[in-house]
């Protein structure tokens, strides 16, 4: 439990450093260098004995999705959205995750329809307050594009490991990130013309803490946190970030929100993943 407690707290300050610190900077740059620095913790760790070469493949390509367009999206999503917006729009995924594994399973749960339903209404208030619509609306596209990349790579990891029941998650992880480095550097590298990208020490910094600590060892230690607890704490660790992200928002960099308008949107959001949460067995 500590490990997902943690975890919450180390990408709850992700948000806001994002938004603040790393201003300016290409999105698609932020992306290639958090993943290049998550893959440099897990090179060493990296091994290939007794992979097959489709496993591997299968693997740089969850990455490629799960964190690779992952990042893309929500990086750029900052363009539109503050820091608290962009943390409350990530509360999403667990119903996503209900949708993506009901597809390939070739069935479907009305509730979580019905959820993902109510969670498009939930970004209503934000919308209506926003100054300009099309841009914060653009911005939400952006999160939920992000949310369901996350959602793909979590389902189809679940069940390449379940296929694969000798893995271990140090050994292969490189792989991901390496997928995901590869899709955010080239997207970086195809735009006509990029800007030349002068970092200043404070953002490397900021790049080292979101690489090595947010995405290399959160992505880790909240998969080892997850063998530790039950699903119903798991489910509600899966969004407590969303609080802490939007209290660190506000308190600890500056940002400004009309609060009842806010808790609207976080109270209908919190109904819809209520509403997705399938029954579990005592």
């Amino acid at each position: 439990m500590w490990l997902l407690v943690l975890v919450s707290f180390i990408w709850a300050f992700s948000f806001g450093l994002i938004k603040g610190r790393l201003a300016g900077l290409d999105s698609a740059f932020i992306a290639a260098a958090r993943l290049g620095f998550a893959l440099l913790v897990f090179l060493p760790f990296l091994r290939l004995r007794g992979l097959t070469m489709r496993t591997a493949l299968a693997l740089n390509t969850i990455g490629a999705v799960q964190f690779g367009l992952m990042y893309l999206a929500y990086n750029e999503s900052f363009r539109h959205l503050r820091a608290h917006e962009v943390a409350l729009f990530t509360i999403t995924t667990p119903i996503l995750v209900t949708l993506f594994a009901d597809a390939l399973e070739r069935t479907l749960r009305l509730r979580a329809l019905l959820a993902a339903l109510l969670a498009v209404i939930a970004t209503v208030p934000v919308a209506l307050k926003s100054t300009d619509v099309r841009l914060t609306l653009a911005g939400i596209a952006l999160v939920q594009l992000s949310n369901a990349a996350f959602a793909a790579g979590q389902v189809l990891y679940k069940r390449l490991c379940a296929r694969q029941p000798g893995f271990r998650a140090r050994e292969v992880f490189g792989l991901l990130y390496g997928g995901a480095f590869v899709v955010t550097l080239a997207a970086f590298l195809s735009r006509a013309s990029p800007a030349p990208v002068v970092v200043t020490p404070a953002q490397l910094w900021t790049l080292a803490y979101l690489g090595v600590l947010a995405s290399g060892f959160g992505f880790f230690l909240w998969n080892v946190g997850a063998t530790r607890v039950g699903a119903g704490t798991l489910a509600v660790m899966n969004n407590a970030k969303i609080p802490l992200a939007v209290a660190c928002s506000l308190i600890f960099f500056g940002e400004r929100a009309d609060l009842p308008w806010l808790l609207t949107s976080l109270a209908l959001l919190g109904a819809a993943v209520f509403l997705a949460k399938s029954e579990e067995a005592p």
